[in-house]
């Protein structure tokens, strides 16, 4: 795997502001379009490193093709609880990020709606 997807994982999981702004170009535009923000380098660097909690988690994906990264990642509180899924676009141009869009989703299980319906499995045998 490419450095630069787990050095950039790490700096949001540690909740680190300076190894998190090493990581993006200053005029670095970030979208989250599931809550319908936009933030800019310093927005997203407090958002994150002020977001409640002490975290963990891992990398599950990571597809490069030229200055596009995109990165999927579970994330869960170090004292357990709920988890999370998020997917990120990682724009890069000279080792920084240019552009960041995540998408994030809470873990749980398959609607009722669909449990009826008596299709599809758990992926890890869990249901979550």
């Amino acid at each position: 795997m490419n450095a630069f997807p787990s050095q950039f994982f790490s700096a949001v999981l540690a909740q680190e502001p300076e190894a998190l702004r090493k990581c993006f170009s200053p005029d670095a535009v970030i979208d989250w379009p599931c809550t319908n923000e936009r933030f800019t380098v310093e927005e997203y660097v407090r958002v994150n490193c002020e977001y409640p909690g002490d975290w963990t988690g891992k990398i599950e994906r990571v597809v490069s093709a030229g200055e596009q990264t995109i990165l999927a990642a579970k994330v869960w509180p170090k004292t357990g609880g709920p988890s999370f899924h998020c997917v990120s676009f990682l724009q890069v141009k000279n080792g920084l990020i240019t552009h960041l869009t995540e998408y994030w989703s809470d873990d749980g299980p398959a609607p009722e709606w669909r449990k009826k319906l008596k299709i599809g499995s758990a992926l890890n045998g869990t249901g979550i």
